[in-house]
Parts: structure tokens; sequence; C-alpha cells
């Protein structure tokens, strides 16, 4: 086990990304939705920079509380915004102790430039 995966206490395990769901009109209108504001898209950005894409050991997830830091707008706010991003698909959350941690959906993002590129 190497010295990150001990001291973070994920056991080294990485995470695999399950296909997204199939990019219905209704799911994209929800997407569409959820990407026409800019703190959500901010938030997505900074979600998508400390996340991996490669899905290494502590680099799949990003603590709410960091997302709370970096835009400077209260808890309440920031978890309104990522309810929208979650139920767009964009990103999905687990709640660990007092903290909600996010993962990006790249796989929902390469649905949605799949739809945009077939236009």
């Amino acid at each position: 086990m190497s010295d990150t995966a001990s001291s973070c206490g994920c056991g080294g395990s990485t995470a695999t990304t399950p296909p997204a769901p199939p990019l219905t009109d209704e799911r994209l209108d929800a997407v569409l939705k959820a990407l026409a504001s800019a703190p959500r898209r901010h938030l997505l950005r900074i979600v998508a920079q400390h996340t991996a894409s490669d899905g290494r050991c502590c680099d799949t997830e990003v603590c709410a509380c960091k997302l709370v830091d970096a835009l400077e707008l209260a808890p309440s706010t920031i978890s309104h915004h990522m309810s929208v991003l979650v139920r767009a698909g964009l990103v999905s959350a687990t709640k660990r102790g007092l903290w909600v941690y996010y993962r990006l959906e790249r796989g929902q993002l390469a649905a949605l430039a799949e739809e945009f590129g077939s236009l």
C-alpha cells in the first residue's frame, strides 16, 4: 500500500465510472438548465480540477468544504447548486460523516459532448 493510500484511509482502491444513463431530451434539458448558472459552472470546474480522470487514489472526490472555501458562498447555497448538478447527472454525491464528497461524472460529460457533436 502506498503512503498516500495509507494516510488518506482509502485503502488504495480505485473507482470505476459507471456508464452514463442515456441522454434523453428530458435529461439534456436538466443538464442545460444546470449549466445555465455561472456559479454551477464554476463549481463544476472546481470539482473537475480536484478529481483525476484516471481514478487514482484520493483524487476522485472533492469535499463540499473545499467548494465553500473556493466560492465564498453560504454552505446552503453551495448545497443547492450541487444538488442541481447531481440531479442533472453531472456529479455524484456521497455523504460521509458531516461532509458530502462530490465526484465528476465524466461519462455524462462525454455523452453531452457526443450529443453536441452530432448536431
